[in-house]
């Protein structure tokens, strides 16, 4: 399984054909508490930079950029009814969409752990 990250502070977990995307620690803890989110459509075709979902905050609304094109096999329905999964496990169970990959070298862009981690310094 590999990990890679955008500058937007979204990770990518590639399993296959299909990837699984969030937001990292980070971007959580920048957020604060989590009250609301708002998921895609299944079925929803993406590209890189589309907005894909929405988190409220007490602070703010954030958007969630697709990293990579696909499209939405699957949701995480449990954020709905628990949006503060997305604070106490932003890189696991807080996970966002699931995507068909639709283009793997799209995957070359994004940065690896070392690098998410020098650009949030």
């Amino acid at each position: 399984m590999t990990t890679k990250y955008t500058k937007d502070h979204e990770w990518i977990r590639v399993e296959g054909d299909e990837a699984v995307v969030g937001v990292t620690p980070y971007a959580a803890e920048q957020l604060g508490d989590v009250v609301f989110v708002e998921l895609p459509d299944v079925g929803k075709s993406v590209t890189p930079g589309d907005e894909m979902a929405v988190v409220e905050s007490v602070k703010a609304a954030s958007e969630v950029y697709a990293p990579i094109s696909g499209e939405v096999v699957g949701v995480n329905d449990v954020l709905e009814g628990a949006p503060q999964t997305v604070n106490e496990s932003a890189d696991k169970d807080g996970w966002f969409v699931r995507l068909k990959i639709a283009d793997k070298s799209e995957l070359d862009a994004l940065m690896d752990e070392a690098a998410y981690k020098a650009h949030i310094g």
